[in-house]
């Protein structure tokens, strides 16, 4: 009797345990979640100092008919460095269409393209750091965004932008870049060298 209720005993007490793993794991998986959602909150609610206005759609080109919602398109945008005037970038991508589309909870894919050109006479309005955001763009409901930085070669006096998509737990590895070299425009002097206007 005694050893019969020494094993129920122990039974019991392992199966307590299982159930309170279980949960432990339960608890740590919200717990991973919420911490997501948070730091997706915190993200896209602090702006960088200068951050482009919103895109201007310049083309839609439908790739896969819907019936009765939204078809699946490919979207050229245009948008003008906010801190750097004289450079204007235009980008590509790719715009789910369909129920999830047309509601707006559609995730988006990573392919992006990027170029970027000078468009008048090139003048910094104030010290940035090596991969200050120029514009960013939610591409999923809370975890994804679209950002595109820009950068100084100093060696080229050339502005680098990249394009990227990223999460909160892990990036994408669809990027591309456009550069431009600063040069002279018009009756300008000498251009303005992007390595003096480093952070």
């Amino acid at each position: 009797m005694t050893s019969a209720g020494t094993t129920s005993s122990q039974n019991g007490g392992a199966h307590r345990t299982g159930v309170g793993t279980g949960r432990g794991l339960t608890r740590t998986a919200l717990r991973l979640f919420a911490a997501g959602v948070v730091a997706a909150t915190a993200t896209m609610a602090v702006a960088p100092a200068a951050l482009a206005d919103g895109p201007d759609v310049i083309l839609k080109k439908s790739t896969v008919w819907k019936f009765m919602t939204p078809d699946d398109k490919l979207v050229v945008y245009g948008i003008d460095d906010p801190l750097v005037d004289g450079v204007a970038c235009h980008y590509t991508l790719p715009e789910r269409g369909g129920v999830k589309g047309m509601l707006g909870v559609a995730e988006e894919v990573s392919d992006i393209s990027l170029a970027c050109n000078q468009t008048g006479p090139i003048t910094i309005k104030e010290k940035f750091a090596q991969g200050d955001v120029v514009f960013s763009e939610r591409r999923s409901l809370i975890f994804k965004k679209m950002q595109i930085v820009r950068a100084c070669d100093a060696k080229r006096n050339t502005l680098v932008y990249l394009v990227y998509s990223d999460r909160v737990i892990e990036g994408s590895p669809q990027n591309a870049t456009a550069a431009v070299p600063i040069a002279p425009w018009g009756g300008q002097g000498g251009p303005v060298k992007c390595a003096d206007w480093l952070k």
